[in-house]
């Protein structure tokens, strides 16, 4: 199969709203050509901490797993979750005004999106080291 185009957005916790600083705590990939949806979310709690030590990660949480419960499709995820993949992937990304924020879309090419996703988790999210 030739490369396909897809999408990606990083998802950014901004425990303050005012001061605008973030954290990466995910990203999300589509592919329409092959009908592929994924996204990978991590919390990295000391990194919030020194961030914005008044931030309690504890409401993160369910709201990074609702994230992923609606671009896998799953019936936990609600009524957004029965979409189909191009729909959950611009519900997704959509401009929010939580402190998790997806940015804007970024597109490219591959030949197989899940790598993609781990590729993309693993330099914007992952913590170094």
């Amino acid at each position: 199969m030739p490369r396909s185009p897809f999408s990606y957005a990083i998802y950014r916790l901004i425990p303050d709203l005012q001061r605008g600083e973030s954290l990466n705590v995910g990203v999300i990939v589509f592919c329409r050509p092959r009908d592929f949806l994924g996204v990978r979310t991590h919390l990295d709690e000391a990194r919030l901490a020194a961030l914005n030590p008044g931030c309690d990660p504890a409401p993160v949480r369910p709201q990074l797993a609702a994230i992923e419960l609606v671009a896998a499709g799953a019936p936990e995820g609600g009524p957004i979750a029965r979409l189909d993949t191009t729909a959950r992937f611009h519900w997704l990304t959509a401009a929010s005004s939580t402190i998790v924020q997806p940015s804007q879309v970024h597109t490219g090419m591959t030949d197989d999106p899940a790598a993609e996703l781990d590729e993309l988790f693993a330099a914007l999210v992952a913590s170094p080291g």
